[in-house]
């Protein structure tokens, strides 16, 4: 696969996992809907460091580390959210947080959370579009 083609593959994914965050907040499942919104712009920033580096990016989950890699031009207001949204996968993924995770994430804080991925999913995919 050359570089556009591994670039359309990490976008066409995150858009998936979009959809599957969907459900996933319909069905209740607010954790894991948080987990999945973080993996859709750990995607689409994947893209971003594909097109701006031409190389694999890193196998890292850091949203503002990726970020940084990139040549997106983030308010302080992105970065901040990007950090909080990191949150969502290593809460997930580990039991040490789990249980406060799960506590946390009311159907409030969730929709909260879900409606500011989605936001920044959008203003990435413009970024992209803008690029080309």
């Amino acid at each position: 696969m050359d570089i556009k083609q591994q670039i359309t593959f990490w976008l066409k994914s995150a858009a998936h996992d979009l959809e599957v965050a969907e459900t996933l907040i319909k069905n209740q499942k607010y954790d894991w809907c948080l987990f999945i919104g973080h993996l859709v712009l750990e995607k689409v920033l994947k893209a971003f460091y594909l097109r701006d580096k031409e190389e694999q990016p890193p196998k890292i989950y850091n949203l503002v580390k990726l970020a940084e890699n990139t040549t997106l031009n983030l308010s302080n207001e992105q970065k901040q959210l990007l950090g909080e949204i990191n949150r969502f996968n290593i809460e997930v993924r580990y039991t040490d947080y789990k249980n406060d995770f799960y506590k946390l994430c009311t159907r409030e804080f969730t929709e909260e959370y879900f409606k500011k991925i989605e936001e920044m999913y959008q203003w990435l995919l413009l970024q992209m579009r803008q690029y080309k």
